[in-house]
């Protein structure tokens, strides 16, 4: 199963890669972020303080998309020295580009093929993800999708992970703002407890008010984390944290 989880991802990167030469990019953003808070949980049911360091690229084409984010985090006080890197790499092939079908109905505007490969972190963990994401027209929002993956872990049992994204714009007065995030289920299996992690950010366009909208943000965002890392509250407290953002788009 291990090899076959891999060949489609491999296969699914391959043939994005392939599509990219005659593909029509619809959107591409990068940007850089800052996070920082002293109520991350830890082992032993101790919170500490990190500041975290994140790119993110996204983009969007004909044949779908891809998205990359990496984290580095430098811990403070009782975290110092626990300095680590995690990322995911996140493409998408659309099956209404594929097939030539048109596989929209109501607010489902497309279905796609869809793998993540998830590296690094605390346990060094490399895993694989295959499944499919459904995108959707939600009125208010830019964009919602969820997805719906079999994971190959390599640290734990492998699992089923439910991922749901969404932004939505809004405004109040001269002020714009962007509340989007995301949220990750993932199954219990016999070595770790199911997990729920519920991360939206609200922030504040900042660049508006100089005539530059959607490039410099701040704001919040919000962390509940149940079973963080598939551990029991014997373990590690459900994470439920608030953390102060700056994000800078080019």
């Amino acid at each position: 199963m291990r090899h076959y989880n891999h060949y489609i991802a491999i296969s699914c990167l391959f043939i994005a890669g392939i599509s990219t030469a005659q593909a029509e990019k619809l959107f591409s953003d990068s940007s850089i972020s800052l996070l920082h808070s002293d109520q991350y949980e830890a082992f032993g049911r101790e919170q500490q303080e990190h500041t975290f360091f994140t790119f993110e690229n996204v983009t969007a084409h004909d044949w779908g998309g891809t998205f990359f984010f990496i984290d580095a985090n430098q811990g403070h006080g009782s975290a110092s020295g626990q300095d680590d890197v995690y990322g995911e790499f996140s493409p998408t092939l659309s099956l209404n580009w594929l097939t030539g079908q048109d596989f929209s109905a109501g607010p489902l505007q497309d279905i796609s093929l869809a793998a993540t490969y998830e590296f690094g972190g605390e346990t060094d963990l490399n895993n694989y993800l295959t499944g499919f994401s459904l995108s959707w027209d939600v009125p208010g929002f830019q964009y919602v999708n969820t997805a719906f993956y079999h994971a190959n872990n390599s640290q734990i049992d492998n699992d089923l992970q439910l991922t749901l994204t969404w932004g939505a714009p809004f405004e109040l007065g001269a002020a714009r703002f962007l509340f989007d995030g995301f949220l990750d289920y993932s199954t219990a299996e016999s070595d770790h407890k199911s997990e729920l992690n519920f991360t939206p950010q609200l922030k504040l366009d900042i660049g508006n008010f100089s005539g530059n909208p959607g490039v410099l943000y701040a704001g919040i965002e919000y962390a509940y984390w149940r079973n963080k890392y598939g551990l029991s509250d014997d373990v590690m407290d459900t994470e439920s944290s608030v953390s102060a953002l700056i994000k800078f788009h080019f």
